[in-house]
């Protein structure tokens, strides 16, 4: 366990820092509200980017991709609604992910899906 959250923290360090390299601003990261979570939250010519960053070692068994599924989809949009509710945003909102693979002897892999989960308010 202490093994897996040491790389979903690599991850999100990873990711946070490629989002500030492409020019996104960085307004929260591991948001919480009671059971809620959300990864990053980030903006970027006023649109707000919730961002869930997923990180798996090069020979897991899944991918990152594949870890989110329909019910951290769900979870995602009701921690949206939560995050919006505190901080309200008038633009445009989506979900993105930000898969990551590591590997022992090589740089890690960064994807970045934008617009991953569908919208169902």
């Amino acid at each position: 366990m202490v093994e897996s959250r040491q790389t979903g923290w690599q991850g999100e360090e990873l990711a946070a820092r490629w989002l500030l390299d492409e020019g996104f601003s960085l307004l929260h990261r591991n948001w919480r509200y009671g059971q809620y979570e959300l990864d990053l939250v980030a903006s970027k010519q006023g649109v707000l980017h919730i961002v869930e960053v997923k990180t798996r070692h090069k020979n897991s068994l899944t991918t990152p991709e594949q870890a989110l599924d329909h019910r951290k989809t769900q979870a995602l949009v009701r921690a949206a609604r939560a995050y919006l509710e505190q901080h309200p945003f008038c633009g445009e909102v989506q979900f993105d992910l930000i898969a990551i693979e590591i590997g022992a002897d090589t740089p890690p892999e960064l994807r970045y899906i934008e617009d991953t989960v569908e919208l169902h308010w």
